[in-house]
Order: C-alpha cells, then sequence, then structure tokens
C-alpha cells in the first residue's frame, strides 16, 4: 500500500469512498473539478491509499493561518476508510500523511470535527492525541445559499 496525492483519474473510487462516508455524489465530474482545485492550492491536500488496482482511503486537509495569533492550524477536512480495510492502520497512514503536510507549512495544531454518531472515530482521533473538544467550544453552522 502506499500514500499519495489523489489524481483527477481517482475521481469515480473518490466519490465511492465519499459515498461510505455518507456523503453521496451526483454530479458527474464535480469531484475531478474538487480534485484539480485542491491540487491547485498550495494551502490544500488530498491524499489517498492505494493498493493494487484500487483506492483504500482518503484524506483531504487544509492549512490556514490563525488571526489572534501568529502561525497556522490545519484541517482534516474529510477522512475515510473503506468499508473493507478498516481497522488495517490505513486511517493512521492517513492522519500522518495530513499532519506532515500541515507541519511542513508550519502549522502549530491540527484539528477535526466529527459527527457525534461516529463514536469509533472519536476513539480514533483520541487514540492519536487529538483531544475532544466538546463542551469548551461549539460549531455553529450556516449556509450560505441565499447571501448575496
Amino acid at each position: 500500500m502506499q500514500i499519495r496525492p489523489a489524481q483527477t483519474a481517482d475521481a469515480a473510487a473518490v466519490d465511492e469512498l465519499l459515498r461510505q462516508l455518507g456523503y453521496p455524489q451526483d454530479r458527474a465530474g464535480a469531484t475531478v473539478t474538487r480534485i484539480k482545485a485542491w491540487e491547485d492550492d498550495p494551502s490544500s491536500a488530498v491524499y489517498v491509499a492505494e493498493a493494487g488496482e484500487g483506492l483504500l482511503g482518503l484524506v483531504a486537509v487544509h492549512v490556514g493561518p490563525f488571526f489572534e495569533r501568529d502561525g497556522c492550524w490545519g484541517r482534516i477536512v474529510a477522512l475515510v476508510v473503506s468499508d473493507q480495510a478498516r481497522g488495517q492502520g490505513i486511517g493512521a497512514q492517513l492522519v500522518a500523511a495530513a499532519e506532515a503536510f500541515a507541519a511542513g507549512h508550519g502549522c502549530a495544531r491540527m484539528e477535526v470535527t466529527s459527527n457525534d454518531r461516529r463514536r469509533d472515530a472519536h476513539e480514533f482521533y483520541r487514540r492519536r492525541g487529538y483531544v475532544d473538544q466538546a463542551g469548551r467550544s461549539s460549531r455553529f453552522m450556516r449556509d450560505l445559499g441565499d447571501v448575496r
């Protein structure tokens, strides 16, 4: 198995991984466009775990500057390991690739959010030294489709 940057040719396999994560893709070619945009953005990276002819997982990471202090942070935007490949250390290798990307960009901290129903994922992150911020901060969201 190898961890490598995602390529546009991976789009169909990435779509399947995103479906397993709970995000079915409904527009043909949209994932190709997103992979290309992330590839062109020096603050972002998408890595895949590949074995043989298939993808076993992916991680997307983005780097952003702190505003309130010097330095920057890295954020795992997406992480998924194929249903058939979980429990083999692939997720840990993908997280390590994301952390290396962030560290290489001078990041002082990593963050990730995970849906409350994903208890196994929470344990996965805790085992890697991530600290649960529940109770100390809240996450608020608003769709901007109606803002012009």
